[in-house]
């Protein structure tokens, strides 16, 4: 099993879910509401503390747990509908994961 992790902007939100929408057997996925900010090129001055904290922008978290022969598509799927070629287009990433339980199910 892993743990797919993408920061994508929020407009590209429902065109992701659309196409997971066609993906036999999509074990489904998480969706956030949060704010980042990239690593930039050279040193960030701010004048004020105020420019400081507000310099975020607002993204779309996703986070999804698939079996490994999923991965792929899943990526790809991602990828083809976050993808603008503009800055800001944000993160994909893919961890292991060690144990993974269904609530409503009855294991010990």
């Amino acid at each position: 099993m892993k743990e797919i992790k993408a920061i994508i902007r929020p407009s590209r939100l429902h065109k992701i879910r659309e196409a997971f929408r066609g993906l036999p057997g999509f074990p489904g996925m998480s969706a956030s509401h949060v704010e980042g900010c990239s690593a930039h090129a050279g040193e960030e001055r701010h004048d004020t503390l105020k420019e400081e904290l507000t310099d975020f922008t607002k993204k779309v978290r996703i986070e999804i747990v698939a079996p490994d022969e999923m991965v792929p598509d899943i990526l790809r799927i991602i990828h083809q509908n976050a993808h603008t070629g503009q800055m800001g287009d944000g993160v994909l990433w893919v961890t292991e994961v060690g144990t993974f339980r269904r609530l409503c199910h009855s294991e010990e």
